[in-house]
């Protein structure tokens, strides 16, 4: 049992500072279809080509029965008066720098095939689910390994992390964006490093730009907001263009400039999303649906004109180049979450398909 804030604390910036470390430990010899990187893919969830965007059906079952393992008490740390944090979001928002996570509704994912038509069925869910099982289950992890625990009774108690309704799966939508100049052959991605001030997963690491949760921006708008491409438009706009997350509920994306000039770039060609693959972070259970976009430069140029360095949840590397050495080297060599590592492999085993 972690009763004390100090020990949390050690164990937790432990966690944070070792990520990718902990994950490939994490991993050990559990088998992967993405090369080196430290994911775990069930082979429904890899595809044999890249497949359109817009091809994957999506359905939601309103009432899905949980049926899940929770959070477990092991990994709270106690109050000033004596009493556990009652969540372990809880104590990230209380004691690690993180105050401005908020518990949103988001689509669980109950079933995943990406071969032989591709489907992905959700259910209700929240945010902070996934972080009271696979942020509180990573940090059984971190403190087994620090000496802190004997035991992870709910790494346990889950299992299999690819037995998606053994947990709360909250589906990250990952994206590897790449600009392709047609012209000179050159082709270039933005990558992102995540702050561990301002993320409450996978601080301090390196990941495909844009990523965000998969979710409806209320309750409300469940059904209107079940669309991959729309949750992607939103993140693009947040991570590379700096918007803020104050969307209208509910929000008209056929009126919005930027969906509007992203859609025309779709329709002409000029942009095209494809999905590669799905996994599970060993470590934190993260599940990340696997996403290329391919912008023709002008376009790239053209919407991404005014795109920040920094962002809400870190800092942008504007234009790293899409080689064998840099794939290597982010995906091998860098602090690199296991999606984007994994991305960053199947990417560019399929670069001739991605960028025809």
């Amino acid at each position: 049992m972690i009763s004390g804030c100090e020990q949390w604390l050690r164990v937790r910036r432990y966690l944070v500072r070792e990520r990718y470390s902990l994950a490939v430990r994490a991993f050990g010899d559990a088998a992967s279809l993405a090369g080196d990187a430290p994911l775990l893919i069930r082979p429904e969830w890899l595809p044999t080509e890249p497949i359109p965007l817009d091809s994957v059906r999506l359905e939601y079952v309103a009432d899905a029965p949980y049926g899940g393992v929770s959070g477990d008490q092991t990994v709270l740390p106690h109050r000033a008066d004596g009493q556990p944090y009652r969540r372990y979001s809880d104590a990230i928002v209380a004691l690690s720098a993180s105050a401005h996570l908020r518990d949103l509704p988001t689509y669980r994912l109950l079933s995943a095939s990406l071969r032989d038509g591709p489907r992905l069925v959700f259910g209700p869910g929240t945010y902070f689910d996934g972080l009271d099982t696979g942020e509180a289950a990573a940090h059984e992890y971190a403190g087994a390994v620090l000496g802190e625990l004997d035991t992870q009774p709910l790494r346990e108690a889950i299992g299999d992390p690819t037995e998606l309704r053994r947990r709360p799966a909250n589906l990250a939508l990952s994206a590897l964006t790449l600009r392709h100049d047609r012209a000179t052959g050159a082709v270039t991605m933005p990558l992102h490093r995540r702050d561990p001030a301002k993320v409450g997963h996978a601080g301090g690491m390196i990941q495909v730009i844009p990523v965000g949760v998969f979710q409806p921006l209320a309750p409300a708008t469940v059904a209107a907001d079940l669309s991959l491409w729309r949750s992607m438009l939103r993140e693009y706009a947040e991570e590379l263009l700096g918007a803020a997350e104050d969307y209208a509920v509910p929000f008209d994306y056929d009126a919005w400039p930027f969906g509007a000039r992203m859609n025309a770039g779709v329709r002409a060609g000029h942009v095209r999303a494809r999905v590669l693959g799905l996994g599970v972070d060993p470590l934190t259970f993260a599940t990340d649906l696997l996403v290329t976009v391919v912008f023709d430069a002008p376009t790239y140029d053209d919407l991404f004109a005014e795109a920040v360095a920094v962002n809400a949840e870190g800092s942008v590397l504007p234009a790293v180049p899409f080689t064998d050495s840099s794939v290597d080297h982010y995906a091998a060599h860098q602090p690199t979450q296991a999606a984007g590592a994994a991305l960053l492999r199947l990417a560019h085993h399929h670069r001739a398909t991605l960028l025809a």
